[in-house]
């Protein structure tokens, strides 16, 4: 990999500087001259707008419906370091994405603004006007287009300019370095109020909080009005629009893909000493071929291993005689993301004793999607799956002494809850975990309404060293997870072309194989 250069010596630089001693660049006028001439014109990108650009004119309008005569800075984030001065792929913010309609890699560095204006005269009669501030393509007579390691179109490419942006977006553009002026116009003495959603760039949060100290804005007045807008941009996804619903189809279905060549690659992973690293960078290999990415680390758990719930190490062999927990999402280039799961046989047949687990797994599931429906609340599909859990743990005998279903399911109980810690279902969308930071009342003591996209996803896990369970059980995790869309009268399993039932898993697996 090519290393950022510098035409500073040693001696003459701070710690922070010398990350990049290893080479240096030409600083000669000859160089700069002949460096930065003789290009043909650049061929124009050809943007058009995007397909999600109808859609975000009206979430930044609900947005903006919250918030009328505040400024709301939603950055996108920057590069992140991943040693030393190299960066990881970057993923812009995903409130970014959802009010910009930009995936992929787009834009680091870039923040979009949504400028206070009198009721109803901004875009399409909301009270705010939106533009976005980005770095745009430098000149080829700008040292920015052969120096600069993070910008230059010699290490990144081409760059979109500002009327590339305002095609793609059907945002008006301009240039990040106006954004200083623009954020701090009428600011302070009863004016302007700023909002910014934090976490996604320290240096934005900065200059925000800099300028609402000067305008004598107190502390605890910022964080309050910052922490209502992260909540907003998180409750705006609650419900996905028609855009959404077919990015989350795309997803799921390149993710069924995903599955089919992990059962096909199954043979390789028993033969090699890490075949969950096998499973691993199939899935992985497959969703940056047909996606942008994977939505989240893959968990490739065979065996013991599938008894831990975040299993991502991936490092262990790949057994005759286990069960693989495959959890796994492609995340397709709009940044929307699937999370399915199935516990796979890996010699391609279940013995009785998985197949026992494996169909108590999924008659919960079958419990919790039979309440998901408009109406119902969102902590109901819990508590149908944990029915079942709690009624098939008693069945087996593995309760404590004089312990019921009813009891355990009772809040002072819950020890059924010892191979099923985590929850049944999350919102998904651009997160894996979407809509994490909205209110209380609308997440999990909210209502399901149509459209709004969550898991179904119980488990039984019983770790090898887990004495309070027969031999027999023990080292064996099922979990079986489905992505599942309310309809208005009642749901569509998204996922349902992957089979779920045992017979069904198995006949599937054998004509892959």
């Amino acid at each position: 990999m090519s290393e950022p250069t510098t035409t500073s010596q040693p001696d003459e630089q701070g710690t922070a500087d010398r990350g990049s001693n290893r080479s240096h660049r030409p600083a000669s006028t000859a160089f700069k001259n002949f460096v930065m001439s003789q290009w043909a014109p650049r061929a124009e990108l050809g943007l058009t707008p995007s397909d999600a650009a109808p859609f975000t004119v009206a979430r930044r309008s609900a947005l903006s419906d919250r918030f009328a005569g505040a400024r709301l800075v939603v950055p996108a984030g920057s590069l992140k370091p991943r040693s030393n001065d190299t960066d990881y792929r970057f993923r812009p913010h995903s409130a970014f994405a959802h009010l910009t309609g930009l995936g992929t890699d787009r834009e680091p560095d870039a923040v979009l603004v949504l400028h206070p204006v009198e009721d109803g005269a901004g875009d399409a009669g909301s009270n705010h006007h939106a533009v976005l501030y980005v770095r745009p393509l430098a000149p080829r007579d700008n040292e920015e287009f052969y120096a600069d390691a993070r910008y230059g179109e010699f290490w990144v490419g081409a760059r979109p300019s500002l009327a590339d942006v305002e095609a793609l977006t059907g945002i008006e553009a301009r240039h990040i370095d106006e954004l200083g002026d623009a954020l701090a116009k009428d600011v302070g003495d009863g004016g302007v109020r700023l909002l910014v959603v934090t976490g996604a760039d320290d240096a934005i949060e900065a200059l925000v909080e800099e300028l609402r100290l000067e305008a004598g804005e107190t502390e605890d007045e910022q964080i309050v009005s910052d922490d209502a807008l992260v909540e907003a941009t998180s409750e705006l996804r609650l419900v996905k629009d028609e855009y959404e619903i077919a990015q989350m189809r795309e997803a799921v279905a390149r993710t069924i893909e995903g599955f089919e060549a992990v059962v096909r690659a199954l043979p390789a992973a028993k033969a090699h000493r890490r075949g969950e690293r096998v499973v691993e960078t199939t899935f992985d290999g497959h969703a940056r071929l047909e996606g942008n990415a994977v939505g989240y680390e893959t968990i490739a758990a065979s065996g013991e291993h599938a008894t831990t719930l975040h299993w991502i190490r991936n490092d262990g062999e790949v057994r005759s005689g286990d069960v693989l927990l495959l959890d796994g999402g492609v995340e397709v280039d709009s940044l929307y993301t699937a999370d399915v799961t199935r516990s796979l046989p890996v010699d391609g047949e279940y013995t009785d004793v998985q197949r026992k687990i494996y169909q108590a797994v999924l008659d919960a599931a079958d419990a919790a999607f039979a309440v998901a429906k408009p109406g119902t609340r969102f902590r109901d599909i819990h508590a149908a799956a944990m029915e079942v859990i709690a009624a098939r743990l008693e069945e087996w005998g593995f309760l404590p002494d004089g312990v019921t279903a009813a009891d355990a399911l009772d809040e002072d109980g819950q020890q059924h809850r010892r191979w099923m810690v985590h929850g049944t279902s999350h919102h998904l969308g651009l997160d894996v975990h979407d809509c994490a930071q909205a209110r209380r009342e609308l997440y999990l003591d909210g209502v399901l309404e149509p459209g709004m996209v969550f898991t179904i996803e119980p488990g039984l896990y019983f770790k090898a060293d887990d004495l309070a369970v027969p031999e027999e059980f023990r080292g064996i995790g099922v979990r079986i997870e489905d992505d599942v869309l309310v309809t208005e009268d009642g749901y569509e399993n998204l996922s349902a072309a992957l089979p779920r039932r045992p017979e069904d898993v198995e006949a599937w697996m054998a004509s892959l194989r």
